[in-house]
């Protein structure tokens, strides 16, 4: 059905649309004109004058369609032509160009004439555009990347002061509309030329030239790349199939947040975002326990451009720091995506990376304090986040690695994670895996899977995983003073103030990243390494179904936890004991549990725990200290940690989901 009403439709259908309209179409029409003022008054009394063939078709641009059009996504709109530029006069008489006005926005023009009496012309485009202006105007997600333009054909007469009384009953705050015009005829010709936008003056009997103008009427969807998308007329110019085919544009830039805010969105996807606190097992010890995590089988989703993303400034993020050896290509994030999800990466096909960094759950796991790698083997420590992973200095908990390309072969060959003997075994497995040829060819050239271009690829991928334009950063660093609550906003002033946070969370004045990249001792390492055992341990064996066991018989049945003595470990220096590296807080509503044993399960318990001044012990941090907060503090700081969980996640979690995970059957 696409292609009935699609790009090879728009091509063809130019014809205009009979003259003869319902006395349906004329009262949609004038009540337009009369209760927004698109037309002058003369021009509303002329469309009385139009003969009425009850018989004759109605534009389909008047009434609803009479199909389902295709979801916005499953389709692919392919460039038609490239959007031609040349000089206009804005409304206030301001000499401008057309890419100007059109900007970095998904554009809708249209040309027409202000004093057209055609309700299948000219009332027509500006009636379905003004529709479509109403509808996204409840999306203002969508709206803000939208703007309709309509340039006038008839120079003479339209001149910007017409054009700003044309498009004065239209003017909306929730979707930019522009009314455009030129100096002359002369220096619209090229444009019309361009845009294959055919217009001649009527003559009337005695062949005197009228103010009418003989045109085709065409209306062209354009991408923020200025490339003509679409081209509408009659019998296709209708606001649904319009609105889907904006949406399918933003889509293809991987702007997925918008969608459940557009009208016509599936019920069951309304106000629904893909991003969340997750699964974290709350009332397990209830017998009607629902997990809320997503199988593999039960995920969907659509590929986003990575590497524009990561290379279009994010509000209160520095630029991407990119190593000189491994610059960002498609090819290479490409390919390290696919190494990610993919589970034939573990020794025994079970384990991608993605199984500890869930996406839907903040690229962490909220169902476990501690991850479990293959086999169900237990790791000590709990899933740092990867989002915004592509600023740190130092990586892993205890601070052991300093490149993300490096840093990926840890869990590839722990025992407890991905099990992989050797690197070399990584390798030939990579080697041997068909579906991985192509992509190395194009990613690396003549270079083929090694530990360099697996680590390159792997940190390319990650480094697209960014996440800023918080509520904090819009208030912060943008100036919005209602995108912050109040609440918020007491506890910022607490986090830079009396609370201290800020010395270790940093914040700069163009942007912040919320860690001192360096490892503090909070004490959290030191009771979980120092103090006594309880004699009995609750143990949850199914929902519903809680044990309290001697620790003694789980100690005689189990092996014995290994000490985590942090940076230590890495530096067998005394003083570094229970050192951590201090996370980043940015998306931290949605990376519960924490510290990095997972022993904190909300917000509200780490700010006690730095309320209480850690663990006393022999090597605390001296930057920790009892802050003496009282329950509303406590609470307002809380405000602003949420108010950090940034934009964008929607898309990056859309585009894991349509990944490969590793599935014979389902391989690219």
């Amino acid at each position: 059905m696409r292609a009935v009403y699609g790009i090879s439709a728009g091509a063809l259908n130019g014809a205009h649309f009979a003259l003869g309209s319902t006395m349906k179409a004329m009262e949609w029409y004038l009540y337009h004109v009369l209760e927004h003022g698109i037309l002058a008054r003369a021009t509303a009394f002329a469309l009385l004058a139009v003969p009425a063939h009850a018989d004759a078709p109605l534009p389909v641009g008047y009434g609803a369609l009479g199909y389902v059009p295709p979801a916005p996504g499953t389709y692919a709109l392919p460039p038609v032509f490239g959007a031609a530029d040349g000089p206009v006069l804005a409304e206030d008489g301001t000499a401008t160009r057309l890419h100007e006005v059109f900007g970095d926005r998904v554009v809708v023009l249209s040309f027409l004439y202000s004093s057209c009496n055609d309700v299948a012309g000219c009332p027509l485009a500006t009636g379905v555009l003004h529709r479509i202006q109403r509808q996204l105007g409840n999306a203002p997600a969508v709206a803000g990347r939208v703007r309709l333009v309509s340039l006038s054909f008839d120079p003479a007469h339209d001149t910007p002061a017409v054009m700003r009384l044309y498009g004065q009953g239209l003017r909306d705050k929730t979707l930019d509309w522009r009314f455009l015009t030129t100096t002359s005829t002369t220096a619209l010709q090229p444009l019309l030329a361009a845009y294959d936008q055919s217009v001649s003056v009527a003559y009337d009997a005695p062949g005197k030239p009228s103010s009418t103008f003989s045109h085709l009427l065409r209306v062209y969807l354009i991408d923020p790349d200025r490339r003509v998308r679409n081209i509408y007329s009659v019998s296709f110019l209708h606001p649904d199939l319009l609105i889907a085919d904006i949406r399918t544009l933003l889509l293809e830039q991987g702007d997925t947040t918008s969608l459940a805010a557009v009208p016509g969105r599936a019920a069951e996807d309304e106000g629904r975002g893909l991003a969340g606190a997750g699964d974290d097992k709350t009332g397990y010890q209830q017998s009607d326990y629902t997990t809320q995590s997503r199988s593999l089988a039960a995920r969907s989703g659509r590929p986003a451009d990575l590497l524009r993303l990561a290379t279009t400034p994010q509000l209160g993020l520095p630029p991407v720091p990119v190593p000189r050896a491994n610059p960002l290509t498609a090819a290479k994030v490409a390919l390290g995506r696919k190494l990610f999800y993919d589970r034939r990466l573990s020794l025994n096909g079970t384990m991608s990376c993605a199984m500890c960094h869930i996406p839907e759950q903040g690229f962490t796991s909220n169902e476990l304090a501690t991850a479990v790698g293959i086999e169900g083997r237990t790791v000590r420590r709990n899933t740092p986040t990867v989002l915004n992973a592509a600023y740190l200095t130092r990586l892993f908990h205890d601070g052991r690695e300093y490149t993300l390309e490096q840093q990926i072969w840890g869990p590839l060959l722990a025992g407890n994670e991905m099990a992989n003997p050797s690197v070399g075994s990584v390798i030939r497995k990579l080697e041997e895996l068909p579906d991985y040829r192509a992509p190395f060819q194009a990613a690396f050239g003549g270079r083929g899977p090694s530990m360099e271009t697996v680590g390159e690829a792997l940190a390319s991928y990650q480094r697209t995983l960014l996440s800023g334009d918080s509520p904090f950063d819009r208030w912060y660093y943008g100036g919005d003073e209602s995108a912050l609550s109040e609440a918020a906003q007491r506890g910022f002033r607490l986090f830079t103030g009396r609370a201290r946070c800020a010395t270790c969370h940093t914040i700069g004045r163009e942007h912040a990243l919320f860690t001192d990249n360096a490892l503090h001792n909070t004490g959290v390492g030191y009771r979980e390494s120092m103090e006594r055992e309880p004699r009995t341990r609750t143990v949850t064996v199914a929902p519903g179904v809680v044990l309290d066991i001697p620790s003694a018989v789980i100690d005689a049945v189990s092996k014995q936890a290994p000490g985590d003595l942090g940076l230590y470990e890495v530096t067998l220096n005394p003083d570094d004991r229970w050192k951590y590296r201090t996370p980043t807080l940015r998306n931290v509503a949605l990376t519960a549990p924490y510290m990095h044993n997972g022993s904190l399960p909300t917000l509200e318990a780490v700010v006690q725990l730095y309320d209480a001044g850690g663990v006393p012990n022999e090597v605390l941090d001296p930057l920790i200290q009892p802050l003496r907060l009282d329950a509303a503090e406590i609470a307002d700081l809380v405000a602003f940690l949420e108010s950090l969980t940034g934009g964008g996640l929607d898309t990056l979690i859309a585009d894991a989901f349509a990944a490969p995970v590793g599935d014979p059957a389902a391989l690219e």
